[in-house]
Parts: structure tokens; sequence; C-alpha cells
């Protein structure tokens, strides 16, 4: 490879921005060559409607991959839960490096906790999947609470927090974690209470198939943990025949006997978003050493799924 800059593709957001610039440095001190940014704005980052309206699948990608294919970048940087289930034949998910932190966080005004918010609090989020776990938790355990939809990036929402339009917002504690907005966290949310988006936490570096050196370069960074487990994730999703913005919930652990890692755990949730129905079940297998293994964990477990009745609780029925 030459000693020429790499173009990398993101979005303008200070979040994408942030984690872009985290995998250039990687990028360029594997390949030796620097990494020039390229900003591109996406229909997601210019449309004001919910995304459950626009459709939520691709709406932050498409950009970013037309000029992969265009040439105008060598390769883009996504969050791995905004990308479509089907990868395209001329592009090459080159690397999914390891994974932040995958669960959700809540930013509430007095430093509450989220069992602690008082009756009838509003909280903000822009995710069905996180409307529909909150709800189902408030009705078990007798919360009051309503869910507001909103969107925004991550200054605008934790903004409605202190000036005083809702009591608390939703968001990853990943993104925050990259703009170094950590201690504003009032709450971890346990996946047991929210389970994460499908591959929520990861990146995913993305390049065109034909490019050989550049995906063996940018393959340095992949781990291969994060890979099986979001690979598991996603295959759920595809076989629930469920968008990004679907109420689906998905999280692929290791379970371990001490230092020895065994088996990899799926969760998948499924639930309307008034949280009055969901379905949520598990399931435990090897640890993926194959592609073809990681999906057929997802699928298993969306079977599972369909046959309890998922497919009438989301917006997008399956068929």
């Amino acid at each position: 490879m030459s000693n020429k800059a790499l173009r990398l593709g993101t979005r303008r957001s200070k979040l994408a921005m942030a984690q872009s610039g985290q995998v250039a440095d990687a990028v360029s001190q594997v390949t030796g060559r620097p990494v020039e940014l390229v900003e591109i704005t996406t229909y997601g980052d210019v449309s004001r409607e919910q995304l459950a309206q626009i459709g939520g699948t691709g709406v932050f990608v498409t950009a970013l991959r037309e000029a992969l294919l265009k040439g105008e970048v060598d390769f883009a940087v996504h969050s791995l839960k905004d990308l479509p289930t089907g990868q395209p034949d001329e592009l090459s998910l080159a690397a999914i490096p390891l994974r932040e932190d995958p669960r959700d966080v809540i930013v509430a005004r007095d430093a509450l906790k989220f069992t602690d918010l008082p009756r009838g609090a509003r909280i903000g989020t822009g995710s069905p999947r996180r409307m529909a776990q909150l709800n189902a938790y408030a009705r078990a355990h007798g919360l009051d609470i309503e869910t507001v939809a909103i969107r925004g990036n991550v200054d605008t929402r934790i903004r409605y927090v202190h000036d005083g339009e809702l009591d608390a917002v939703v968001l990853a504690a990943a993104g925050l974690h990259r703009i170094g907005r950590i201690d504003e966290v009032t709450d971890f949310l346990s996946v047991d209470t929210v389970l994460p988006a499908p591959g929520q936490g990861a990146l995913a570096i993305e390049c065109t198939a034909d490019n050989a050196d550049l995906i063996a370069a940018l393959g340095e960074l992949d781990d291969p943990f994060t890979r099986a487990a979001v690979t598991a994730e996603r295959s759920l999703l595809a076989a629930l025949e469920a968008g990004c913005s679907a109420p689906v919930g998905a999280l692929a652990d290791l379970l371990a006997d001490g230092q020895i890692v065994k088996e990899m755990r799926l969760r998948g949730v499924v639930g309307t978003t008034d949280g009055s129905r969901t379905v949520q079940l598990s399931t435990t297998g090897p640890v993926p050493e194959t592609y073809d293994q990681a999906m057929a964990l997802g699928r298993e477990l969306a079977a599972e799924m369909l046959a309890q009745g998922a497919a009438g609780l989301m917006g997008e029925r399956a068929q």
C-alpha cells in the first residue's frame, strides 16, 4: 500500500466524528498512512421525522455506501446498529472492533435513578425498542412513566432534561463514552431491564469488496468475539424480518467457567411500544467459530420467538 492518505467517510455528528477519529488513529497505526475524515450528510441526519416513520433501515448508511462505491472515500465507519442486515456484495465488512459497553443509560434530573423517577415522569427516547421495554418494566413493577418520542443529537436530548421539558432521556452508554460525557449518566440500565439494539456499542468498518489490501489492513482491527456476538444478534433481527427501528432488543454474551469461555448466550426481546405484550427468550450454544454458526444461533432463537407470537408485536409484521 502507498503512503497516500486514506479517506474515511463519516457522518457529521459529534458522536460520528469522535468514533471515526478513534478509528482513523487505529487505521493509521496499522497502515502507517495518514487518514483524513470526509464528512458526509445522510438522510437520517437531515430528516426531522421519527425513525419509525422514515423506515429506519439504512437512513444513516446509504449515503456513506454510495460514496464508497463512487470512489469518493476509501472506507467508512458506521454504528453497527444502523447497518441493514443484508450486506451488499460490492462491499466488505472488513472489521468490527472490540465492542464498547452495549447498555442503555438514563440521564435524569436531580441525578435520579430510573426506579426513583416520580410518578408521571416523562422519559424521552426515539427508539420503539426502548419504549417497549421501559413500559413493560414499568407495568411489571408498578411504575408510572410516560415515554415521549424525541429526535436529535446527544446535546439536544440532554438539553430536554436540563430545560425541564423531560424528567429523563435514554441514551446508549457507548456513545456517551466516545464523546467523553459518560459522567452525566445517572443510571446504567441492566440488560435484564432493557436489552440493547442488535449490534449496539459496536462499530462497523466497511470498504469495497475488491480492495484486498485494504480489507487485510482493516482486518487487523477486527475482534472475533465481537463479530460473532453481533452476527448472532443481527441474524436474529434478520430472521424476524425487522428493521433497525423495530422494537427488537438482542444481546449475545460469552459464558465462562473461570477463565475458560464455554458458551455463547443469545437473548432476544420483541414488544409492543406500550409494554403491554412482550416475547423474551434466550438460547445458548457453543461459541461460534464461523459466520454460519453465529447466523444459525440467531435464526434458532428467532424461530422460537416467532412461534411465541413475536411477529404480531412488531410494527412491520414478519411474514
